[in-house]
């Protein structure tokens, strides 16, 4: 391999231990993007040191214990067994690590704001163990420049040149839980560094575990920038498809029936559609972060808002349709017993993270129902300060409910028996459309 001149021997050496599997790699966060990315490196064959602040994750992981649907169980456990794995809430195993990624959480606040508190925190852990020849690639998605105005100075602190000394680039995750054809190992990865070097150290790592094409750009903005453009390209055509749905509604036209029926263009449409609202970490949060960066060069992201406003409001476009579903029953929904199906924010997976569903609960209660819920992958989960259980969905729970709506449309629910047995349903997710037969007792958002 013919090395360029512009590239320093620090730079070479630590290629040298990722082409040669010799590396050590860290992976900050041990959820839904961290874990699985472990994994895949491991699997590789190189050694990974797993960090998290959760005890139990920890314990899982070293036990070989699975707690991720996008894994493998028995993927997690060979790599532990034969020793490429293990996890530990000690940073100061940072200084065995030759490269580490950070995929931590980046929440709004209350003020839909972002907070960079995680990515601070674990950016810090890691200067105290940053040494000379060592790549820091962070994941975790956030608005353009985090990586080179927070996460660089802090690493600078250190006294140790960046390009140069160490590596830094971002490469945004691209985790789509539950989904069948692409996961962590197939899917494409961008990765953008500081610097030239930065880029290419962290773009050999990436191919070096993935089988998939690894994209490079120009800088970390450009790679920040990406990702928070594919998910408000998500978000913005999700709540056009919910804003048509609630005007189908009105002039009574089925928006499912519309949506089929334009997706036989083979050209300039792409079929999106409504439901309960968003939920999941990524779309109904990564358009606030650009909102909020670009009010700093006084731009205000009209588009982006409308479709954040558009979307939040789908749970209470739910209730509203509930209240008068029940009304036609001479029911208030004051004293109602309301059996919600599905409390995970997509089907088939476990992740109740910004779901719809608890809005729609919580709208519930303050109206005065008496909420129930039954979601075969969520066992019991708290919010607002209450621990809620899922119920047994059997024939009496669903016929002695006054209205069952179907807020996640997972694959393990009989839809056939639930409306034959239920008083009525609505169906906010269209799992009923092919029960035309019975049509009469389902409503569909």
């Amino acid at each position: 391999m013919e090395r360029e001149k512009e590239f320093n021997s620090t730079y070479y050496e630590l290629l040298d231990k990722i082409e040669s599997k010799k590396a050590v790699i860290g992976v900050i966060g041990l959820g839904y993007v961290g874990l699985p990315l472990a994994v895949e490196k491991a699997k590789a064959g190189y050694k990974v040191i797993g960090f998290d602040i959760q005890e139990h994750k920890v314990e899982k992981v070293n036990n070989g214990i699975n707690y991720i649907g996008d894994i493998l169980d028995g993927d997690l456990k060979e790599v532990v067994e034969r020793g490429r794995l293990t996890a530990t809430n000690d940073y100061a195993f940072l200084k065995d690590v030759d490269a580490v990624a950070i995929c931590v959480p980046t929440p709004l606040d209350k003020n839909k704001q972002p907070d960079l508190s995680y990515i601070i925190n674990s950016t810090k852990e890691i200067a105290k163990y940053l040494h000379k020849g060592m790549l820091v690639v962070l994941e975790s998605t956030t608005y353009p420049g985090t990586t080179e105005e927070v996460v660089k100075p802090i690493l600078d602190e250190t006294g140790l040149i960046c390009g140069e000394d160490y590596f830094l680039a971002y490469s945004p995750e691209r985790v789509d839980p539950g989904n069948k054809q692409y996961n962590t190992k197939n899917t494409p990865k961008v990765v953008g560094g500081v610097t030239k070097q930065c880029t290419k150290i962290a773009a050999a790592l990436y191919r070096n575990v993935l089988e998939s094409e690894v994209f490079e750009v120009s800088s970390p903005k450009v790679a920040e920038m990406e990702k928070i453009y594919e998910n408000t390209f998500r978000n913005i055509n999700i709540a056009l498809a919910n804003e048509m749905a609630i005007i189908c509604y009105r002039m009574g036209i089925d928006v499912w029936e519309v949506i089929e029926a334009a997706k036989t263009k083979p050209y300039g449409f792409m079929a999106f559609y409504p439901g309960p609202g968003l939920g999941g970490h990524c779309i109904p949060i990564d358009p606030f972060y650009l909102a909020w960066k670009a009010r700093e060069y006084d731009y205000h992201t009209r588009l982006i808002e409308t479709s954040g406003e558009i979307n939040n409001y789908m749970p209470e476009f739910v209730v509203e349709r509930i209240s008068r579903i029940l009304n036609r029953f001479k029911k208030p929904i004051n004293g109602s017993t309301i059996l919600l199906l599905g409390v995970a924010y997509k089907k088939d997976i476990d992740d109740i993270r910004e779901s719809p569903a608890l809005k729609i609960i919580s709208i519930l209660e303050k109206e005065g129902a008496e909420v129930k819920y039954n979601d075969p992958h969520v066992p019991e989960f708290k919010h607002n300060g209450k621990l809620y259980y899922s119920e047994n969905l059997t024939d009496d729970l669903l016929s002695s409910s006054d209205l069952v709506v179907i807020t996640t449309d997972h694959t393990k629910y009989d839809y056939e028996h639930i409306v034959k047995t239920a008083k009525f349903v609505f169906d906010t997710r269209n799992a009923t459309k092919n029960l035309k037969e019975l049509k009469e007792k389902i409503e569909v958002l």
